[in-house]
């Protein structure tokens, strides 16, 4: 199968193909490999790699980039290699960040890790085609009723300028009968209702998954177009090494690995804790110590400690959490504030060599000071790699429904009366609402357009909406981040908070570190007291007591 522009419906409101379900056709019409290209994005290359690799598919990680001024100029590319993987993160990445963006800022640059696939002659006029390019460009050609007329055009193009051809057959949706729902899906994009929908804003109807069977078929009359679809894929060869962790590296004195000066602070702050120190807490202080070494988490060790001893230099409020309270390392660096050795806590539950995920320290900070502490990060570690980690917003039951009903023309006043007794759940949920949810059961979705709203919302069920930004979580990388994934504006732009498009679980399956910096309200409400405390109260003693609790 050449399917060389597959959309995913992680591509917000887009592309309508699950990636599990884009592997799963592409086995079971025996192809070998299958590119995923969503529209200005990668949210879900890094999942798509994944199960393809486990289903011995070979996946081809490529976007399809638009101009945002012209949507005429636009071009699929596919990476050749991990270098190309990389450069495709940074072409996002500029397409997403850069102000005034235009697609032939893209080949400014040499491109010798990429393929290109283009039908817009209008871009090709406007770039400069040197050699570099030339080998890895192809023009691509498309076949469906709409667009023998188009093919031809570009055929003779190609021939009149020695440019190759390459077969490309878009995909939207898995089958024909899913055209509505992308209409409807296109339909939600626009803020448009299906009746004002017009045949220039959705796409071909017959941009749904073939099998390589059906294709070659099609394309019997330009075997050329077939065999360098055949030869991008062969030429493509990215690893993006899954599971293996890539740790950032904390900035160490002169003369000291890691390892010694994590056990140099670790061993002073065991002096400030137990006076005198015990052969049970050096014992245990080495035990862990070596444990750390051995699984390479040192450098993630001495970064939370920097984090928090900057926080106590700035008198900030802050506490950890979670099972980081059974580590007596923890306990040293001043991550927790509970004594292990004191309440028999066991390191294993926090960190031991059988884990395969690295430890995960939740750091509490008053929610007035969280920001700050965020800033020093990006400024300790550099601007090009940190960035804070996506959350992706999916249809519920109630958005599905609203969304849905807006596209059919129903007024607000309609859809509110019936969307607020649907309970808070799962949009798949509403195929049999009646039946689930007794409040529901007075509502009469059996007749139209009620039935079509309910069959299409349920089909909405975890369908992405928008990019959020994840509670806490931020990424650091010891490359600039761009290397690994792709970056955007969190949803509100004007707050000029980034974000990696792909959210926290495909970041953790690429290996990156995250690193959880929350915000507590109470921490916050706690300081405050304490200021008011020693403002107002007189009373030494009292302030002492105060501090004691």
């Amino acid at each position: 199968m050449f399917t060389l522009h597959a959309h995913s419906n992680y591509s917000l409101l887009e592309g309508m193909i699950p990636v599990e379900e884009l592997v799963t056709f592409a086995k079971k019409s025996g192809s070998q490999f299958v590119a995923l290209t969503d529209t200005n994005a990668m949210y879900g290359l890094i999942q798509f790699y994944k199960i393809a690799k486990e289903n011995n598919i070979k996946p081809l990680p490529g976007a399809w980039i638009d101009d945002p001024k012209n949507k005429n100029l636009n071009a699929i590319f596919i990476a050749k290699n991990n270098e190309g993987y990389s450069q495709l993160c940074k072409f996002i990445t500029t397409r997403k960040l850069k102000e005034n963006f235009a697609i032939t800022d893209l080949f400014v640059q040499p491109i010798h890790n990429l393929f290109v696939l283009t039908s817009s002659i209008d871009l090709l006029k406007q770039i400069k085609i040197d050699l570099a390019l030339r080998q890895n460009l192809f023009l691509e050609l498309t076949i469906t009723k709409k667009s023998k007329k188009r093919t031809r055009e570009l055929y003779e193009f190609s021939k009149v300028n020695n440019l190759k051809i390459v077969a490309v057959h878009p995909a939207y949706f898995i089958k024909p009968d899913d055209f509505l729902l992308h209409k409807v899906v296109t339909a939600i994009k626009l803020n448009s209702t299906l009746e004002n929908l017009t045949s220039e804003m959705t796409i071909d109807e017959e941009y749904h998954l073939k099998t390589h069977d059906e294709l070659i078929k099609e394309w019997r009359s330009l075997p050329e177009a077939v065999w360098n679809a055949e030869r991008i894929a062969q030429s493509c060869n990215v690893d993006l090494d899954i599971g293996r962790y890539k740790f950032p590296v904390f900035p160490l004195p002169p003369e000291e690995s890691a390892f010694s000066f994590l056990w140099k602070i670790a061993f002073n702050g065991l002096q400030e804790r137990y006076k005198p120190i015990t052969d049970a807490a050096v014992k245990r202080l080495q035990y862990e110590l070596e444990v750390i070494d051995e699984m390479g988490f040192c450098d993630y060790f001495l970064i939370v400690w920097d984090i928090i001893r900057e926080a106590k230099s700035r008198g900030m409020m802050h506490i950890g959490r979670g099972s980081a309270a059974n580590s007596l390392v923890s306990y040293c660096l001043g991550f927790t504030e509970v004594d292990p050795l004191k309440y028999n806590l066991y390191f294993e539950r926090f960190l031991n060599r059988g884990r395969l995920s690295p430890p995960d320290v939740d750091l509490d900070f008053s929610w007035k000071e969280r920001d700050e502490i965020i800033k020093y990060v990006y400024e300790k570690y550099g601007y090009d790699k940190v960035a804070m980690i996506s959350t992706t917003v999916t249809f519920r039951a109630r958005s599905a429904f609203r969304e849905v009903a807006k596209v059919f023309g129903i007024s607000e006043g309609e859809i509110s009366k019936y969307s607020k007794f649907i309970p808070w759940t799962s949009a798949k949920n509403l195929i049999n609402i009646a039946e689930k949810f007794p409040e529901t059961r007075s509502l009469n979705f059996k007749n139209e357009p009620w039935k079509t709203i309910i069959e299409i919302a349920s089909k909405l069920s975890g369908f992405p909406r928008h990019l959020s930004i994840h509670p806490s979580g931020i990424v650091i990388t010891q490359n600039p981040i761009t290397n690994y994934v792709a970056l955007e504006y969190a949803k509100n732009k004007g707050l000029g908070l980034i974000i990696t498009q792909p959210d926290m679980y495909p970041i953790e399956d690429l290996g990156l570190i995250k690193i959880d910096l929350l915000s507590q309200r109470s921490l916050g409400v706690l300081k405050e007291t304490m200021n008011r405390i020693n403002t107002n109260s007189p009373a030494d003693e009292l302030k002492s007591k105060i501090f004691k609790i």
